[in-house]
């Protein structure tokens, strides 16, 4: 559903989900699949929670949240986390559908969230917007016309070994898909060096540490 939408409307949307789910249950034959129930109801509590607990009583091998990062903000998006996730069987996997931002992802692993998805590394990456661990840049800028340095000089992958900021702006300026791709390669491995590094605070126990620190030298 979008956001906002009506109460009723999110009401109605989610007994459809649960019918969808029961049906799933019943169909589910291949053993190499895990099937997640996903948690409806927009950003009503009420609606939420007889969500989670329907599904929860069905058993599935995994849970997800789906629903958010359609507009309602971050603000919304953690109250949704905050009494949602909660409800979730501690010993399954919880999975955020659709988000998302640096911020919003590490706000997700702050609710117990294990799992993402989002097309925000490559649909910036393909518009000229890369992730760096000086805050996002657009290399689209004529600043970076005659610059030489990498994407991020904190950064080791191939796409920052291999290519200046100048010429991946070149590629771009020239209509050269290959610009898209090394944005986007860079991108998804900020993102994957980020949860590599959100993994290992949560194993030494300083894991708000970690993520206060990022966040303050990100301009997410």
């Amino acid at each position: 559903l979008p956001y906002p939408c009506e109460k009723d409307r999110a009401e109605q949307s989610m007994y459809r989900t649960i019918g969808w789910a029961k049906r799933c249950l019943e169909v589910h034959q291949n053993e190499k699949q895990s099937l997640f129930a996903i948690v409806q109801g927009s950003v009503f509590q009420d609606i939420r929670e007889e969500c989670a607990n329907r599904l929860v009583d069905m058993g599935f091998e995994g849970y997800a949240l789906g629903g958010l990062s359609v507009g309602e903000g971050n603000r919304l998006m953690n109250e949704v986390l905050e009494y949602t996730a909660p409800l979730l069987p501690r010993e399954k996997p919880r999975y955020l559908m659709g988000v998302g931002f640096p911020e919003d992802i590490l706000d997700g692993i702050e609710h117990g969230i294990a799992m993402f998805d989002c097309v925000i590394p490559t649909r910036n990456g393909r518009n000229g917007c890369a992730f760096t661990s000086e805050g996002k840049i657009n290399i689209l800028n004529s600043r970076f016309r005659v610059d030489t340095a990498p994407l991020d000089n904190a950064c080791s992958c191939y796409t920052c070994a291999n290519f200046s900021r100048a010429y991946i702006r070149h590629l771009f300026a020239a209509n050269e898909i290959l610009g898209l791709s090394l944005v986007s390669f860079h991108n998804i491995c900020y993102f994957q060096e980020m949860m590599k590094k959100a993994r290992q605070s949560i194993m030494e126990g300083n894991f708000k540490e970690f993520k206060s620190v990022f966040l303050s030298t990100k301009e997410n």
